[in-house]
C-alpha cells in the first residue's frame, strides 16, 4: 500500500455513482488508499460505509435536487460542512480529487491553507447544467470555474468535445479521461430482468439521471404505443415522480428506481437498445459524453442519441447506433422499429464490431492508467 491517501469529494451520495467508484477501485487496487466525502442530501443512506474500493463518509445537509436558487442555501451549507470535514481529518489525506464545481472550492482551500494536491475532475460543467438559474448568475459561475481550473494542480475531462466548454481556463495540466465502464464479463449477465412469461420484440433500457429533458417522456409515451417492446427505467433526479407516473399505466413499462451499478448493466446486458437522447438546447448537452454511450459499446448494444449533443459525432463516426432530432417521437419509433428488425447475425455482426472498437480505443484499462499516472506524479513532486 502506498502511503499516500486520496479523499474523493461528490455532492451525491456515492449510492451508486459509477465514475466515483470505478475511479476509487483503480487508485485504491493500484495502492492507493481511498476515503470519500458524499452529500446525503435526503439522510436515506449509511453516514459510514466501508467498501472495497473506499471508505465513504457521507453528511447529512438536507436539499432537493433540481430546484435552482431554493438550493442555494443548502448548496452553501453542504460546502461549509464539507471544508469543515476536509480541516478536521487533514491529515488523513495528501491529495483531493474534487468532482465538479460544487466541490472544488473547499478542496481548494485545503490546496492553499494545508499544501495539498488537488485534482479538479469535471463531469459536468457546471454553469451549464444549471435549472431553473438566471442567465447572470450563470455567466458569473462560469468565470469563477474558469478561474478555478487554473489553480488546480490537474483537471480531467471526459471527452475531447468538452476542450471548447473550458475555453478561457488555463489549467497546469488537462487529462481526457472517458466515461468508460469497467470490463463486464458476458457470463455475469443477470436473468431476474425479464418477466417469466412474457415476450417481447424489442427491450430498449435507460438508466440514470431522472430529467425529463433526457427523452424519457416521448420515449414513454411511443413504448406505450407498441404494446410488443419493453421499456426498463431506472435512477434517480428531479423530475422522478414525474417520470414515474408516466410509467403507472403502462403494463410494458418497468420502473426500477435507484439501482447498484452491476445491476444497471444487467439491465443493459438483456436489452436491445439503449437510448440517451439529451435536449441539445441545454450547453451542458452539447457537450455529453454519457456513460451509457460507452457501456452500450462493450455490451455490443445499438444506442439512440440526440442530435448535436457531442456523443452524435461519436455515433456516426464509428457507426454506434442512431442519431435523431430532440423530441422527434416519429424518428423514434422508425429507428426502434428497425432495430426491432434486426435478425440474430445482424445483432451478433454490430455486437463485435463495437465491443473490439470499445476494448482498442475506449476501455477502462486504458483510461485507468492515465488516472493512475496522474497520482503517481503529483506524489513524486510533493
Amino acid at each position: 500500500m502506498r502511503k499516500e491517501s486520496i479523499i474523493f469529494l461528490r455532492s451525491n451520495p456515492v449510492y451508486p455513482d459509477p465514475r466515483v467508484e470505478k475511479e476509487a477501485l483503480s487508485l485504491s487496487k493500484n495502492g492507493f488508499k481511498v476515503i470519500i466525502v458524499a452529500w446525503d442530501r435526503e439522510d436515506k443512506f449509511p453516514s459510514y460505509e466501508s467498501k472495497v474500493f473506499a471508505d465513504i463518509y457521507r453528511l447529512k445537509v438536507k436539499a432537493d435536487f433540481g430546484t435552482g436558487l431554493k438550493n442555494v442555501k443548502h448548496l452553501l451549507k453542504w460546502q461549509l460542512a464539507l471544508l469543515l470535514w476536509l480541516a478536521k481529518n487533514r491529515n488523513r489525506f495528501s491529495c483531493i480529487h474534487a468532482c465538479d464545481f460544487d466541490t472544488i472550492i473547499p478542496a481548494l482551500v485545503c490546496k492553499l491553507l494545508y499544501k495539498k494536491k488537488v485534482v479538479y475532475d469535471i463531469f459536468d460543467f457546471y454553469a451549464d447544467m444549471l435549472r431553473n438559474v438566471p442567465n447572470t448568475l450563470k455567466k458569473i459561475i462560469r468565470k469563477i470555474d474558469l478561474f478555478l481550473i487554473g489553480i488546480a494542480d490537474t483537471v480531467i475531462i471526459a471527452d475531447e468535445s468538452r476542450l471548447k466548454q473550458v475555453e478561457g481556463s488555463h489549467p497546469k495540466k488537462l487529462v481526457i479521461i472517458y466515461n468508460s465502464p469497467a470490463q463486464y464479463s458476458v457470463s455475469e449477465r443477470g436473468r431476474e430482468i425479464k418477466d417469466i412469461g412474457k415476450s417481447y420484440d424489442l427491450i430498449i433500457s435507460y438508466v440514470g439521471l431522472l430529467q425529463h429533458e433526457r427523452g424519457i417522456l416521448e420515449m414513454i409515451k411511443v413504448v406505450k404505443k407498441n404494446k410488443n417492446w419493453k421499456l426498463n427505467l431506472g435512477g434517480f433526479g428531479g423530475d422522478e415522480e414525474i417520470i414515474r407516473q408516466y410509467c403507472e399505466s403502462a403494463d410494458n413499462i418497468v420502473f426500477f428506481g435507484r439501482v447498484p451499478y452491476q445491476k444497471t448493466l444487467e439491465i443493459y446486458a438483456e436489452s436491445d437498445v439503449l437510448f440517451a437522447t439529451y435536449d441539445p438546447s441545454i450547453p451542458n448537452h452539447r457537450y455529453s459524453s454519457a456513460n451509457k454511450l460507452f457501456e452500450a459499446m462493450m455490451l455490443g448494444k445499438p444506442i439512440i442519441v440526440a442530435r448535436n449533443t457531442g456523443m452524435d459525432l461519436t455515433v456516426q463516426k464509428y457507426n454506434l447506433g442512431f442519431v435523431i432530432d430532440y423530441g422527434d417521437e416519429a424518428q423514434l419509433e422508425d429507428v426502434l422499429k428497425r432495430v426491432e428488425l434486426w435478425d440474430s447475425i445482424t445483432k451478433r455482426d454490430f455486437a463485435e464490431r463495437v465491443s473490439s472498437l470499445f476494448e482498442e480505443d475506449f476501455s477502462w484499462v486504458i483510461m485507468e492508467k492515465r488516472l493512475v499516472k496522474i497520482y503517481i506524479d503529483l506524489c513524486e513532486a510533493k
